[in-house]
């Protein structure tokens, strides 16, 4: 597993808002996707933070007004990441040590271009083939 990066495993059809995104329309984006959180992009495509399900626990008990507050006001700005080139063993430590669901992947030209999630990494182990016994 040690040799297996990210960019084998990640998904790379990820979902991005802006931070003047209202969190309602973030919100009606992850249930009609049926995902748990969304990358908050500038224009030029760069990581400026996520937002996740678990925002949405404090959004409501806090009771903002969904249709007046934007993303910004509760996105994760100080975001940890991993690139493509990572091993997922790496990047699966960095997610269990922090207690992540979804990690993005970001590429230093590009910006945001995957996000690897828990999801992604029990599909890959349940799909890795075991080495026999010698």
């Amino acid at each position: 597993m040690d040799d297996i990066f990210v960019a084998r495993v990640m998904s790379s059809d990820v979902h991005t808002v802006t931070p003047d995104t209202l969190v309602e329309d973030a919100g009606k984006l992850m249930l009609e996707k049926d995902i748990g959180s969304v990358m908050v992009v500038d224009e030029d495509n760069q990581l400026e933070g996520i937002l996740t399900t678990t925002d949405f626990v404090q959004i409501v008990a806090e009771r903002k007004p969904k249709d007046q507050t934007p993303v910004s006001a509760y996105m994760t700005t100080d975001v940890i990441t991993v690139t493509a080139q990572d091993g997922i063993r790496d990047a699966a430590d960095v997610m269990v040590d922090h207690g992540f669901h979804h990690t993005p992947v970001v590429d230093e030209d590009e910006g945001v271009i995957g996000m690897l999630t828990t999801s992604d990494l029990a599909s890959y182990l349940s799909r890795a083939e075991t080495p026999s016994p010698a």
